[in-house]
């Protein structure tokens, strides 16, 4: 089994809190080199490297590899991390590494992030003899796939202690959708994940705009999911109220090409600027007017608190968990998923009146402090604790 660490020889299991032992807790979700890590990588990286130290000692496992900014963040915690050296999905022999870290490091808890890994740790957490084992579930539409519902709610969902849901629509499109045991789901909700960087730049001098020019932002991985090219129609529908408005778009991934395309067709390359893959994002989103969402689905996305904590006014599609995370006309503001023209009258209204984007963003702060990596974190280190000593009884 390929290792990024050498690990530890097996060592024996203890019952947690005697003689003083910490709860040892693997994460597994894959971290390797996507052109940028996704809002679920970065939740799991967060909650694996602040794991109070007195109380647990932290893992993670990467079934594909590991980024090097992942890398990094885990060796400057001090949390070992193992990859299994899967390179394709087919590539599935490879988890035989994970039974063997299971069975020679007898952690408490494997806690498994998104679809993958879900699967095959239920499988392998139940034939190694995990006493806890937690699915969880970041986001995905719920429809049009009937293999992958069905796995989740006849083989991840029967086999897990809790599958955790990020938003409570989504805890009930697993029960209803999928079938998964209702008494197996469990809502936790993401939070704000500070980025490691920040910059004192001036964003409209990097992109050669004058200082008051109207600035829109999204940052995500440019993937299906985020419907891009909506929020790109939707810019050029706005620009008809307001011609001076820019559109920037932070972040990578396989969907940059078509997006720019699009952007070409529509003559709007001098108004819609990809940043690319960046670590800043916090001070680029204290530097623009409104941060947009176009997604056709969503979790509890980590931008929405992205926006929050840098008094961002955010306008986002009415999906998901953002009914539940955003007050429409208070915290923020909410629209209809593919609707572009409703997306651009949203921008304009707030583009227009400078007060209203001040009192949405200023609500919206005040609600952080109940969605900080701290906070949640307390909240899993709770229910890590709470599961293992009923599985000990």
């Amino acid at each position: 089994m390929p290792a990024s660490k050498s690990a530890p020889r097996g060592r024996r299991w203890k019952r947690p809190g005697a003689n003083g032992s910490r709860l040892r807790v693997l994460h597994m979700i894959n971290l390797h080199d996507q052109k940028a890590l996704g809002g679920a990588e970065r939740f799991a990286l967060a909650l694996a490297t602040r794991l109070p130290r007195d109380r647990f000692e932290p893992w993670m496992c990467a079934p594909r590899g590991v980024d090097p900014i992942a890398a990094r963040e885990l060796d400057e915690a001090g949390v070992p991390f193992v990859t299994l050296g899967r390179r394709a999905a087919w590539d599935v022999h490879r988890f035989s590494g994970l039974f063997s870290l299971l069975r020679r490091e007898r952690f408490h808890v494997l806690h498994t992030h998104m679809f993958g890994s879900n699967l095959w740790g239920a499988i392998a957490g139940r034939a190694c003899r995990v006493p806890v084992v937690i699915a969880h579930e970041h986001t995905w539409s719920y429809e049009g796939d009937p293999l992958r519902a069905w796995l989740d709610g006849r083989v991840i969902g029967r086999l897990v202690t809790r599958f955790i849901a990020v938003s409570s629509a989504d805890a009930e499109r697993m029960v209803s959708i999928e079938h998964v045991p209702e008494d197996k789901v469990m809502m936790m909700p993401t939070c704000y994940v500070p980025h490691p960087a920040s910059s004192n730049g001036d964003l409209r001098a990097e992109l050669g705009l004058r200082p008051g020019t109207p600035l829109i932002a999204t940052a995500s991985h440019l993937r299906p999911q985020k419907a891009l090219e909506v929020l790109i129609d939707a810019h050029a529908r706005l620009l008809q109220s307001a011609p001076d408005a820019h559109l920037v778009l932070a972040g990578d991934g396989d969907c940059r090409s078509e997006l720019e395309r699009h952007t070409v067709k529509l003559g709007l390359q001098d108004r819609v600027h990809f940043l690319g893959t960046r670590t800043d994002i916090d001070s680029i989103l204290a530097s623009v007017d409104i941060g947009a969402m176009s997604s056709d689905f969503e979790g509890m996305p980590l931008f929405a608190f992205e926006c929050w904590a840098n008094d961002t006014p955010l306008v986002a599609t009415a999906v998901g968990g953002l009914p539940e995370l955003v007050d429409n006309g208070r915290t923020g503001v909410l629209v209809p998923r593919r609707n572009p023209q409703a997306l651009a009258e949203a921008l304009a209204g707030l583009l227009a009146d400078e007060p209203r984007r001040e009192r949405l963003a200023s609500a919206a702060a005040a609600r952080l402090e109940d969605f900080t990596i701290e906070a949640i974190t307390e909240r899993f280190a709770t229910l890590y604790e709470t599961l293992v000593a009923e599985r000990s009884r």
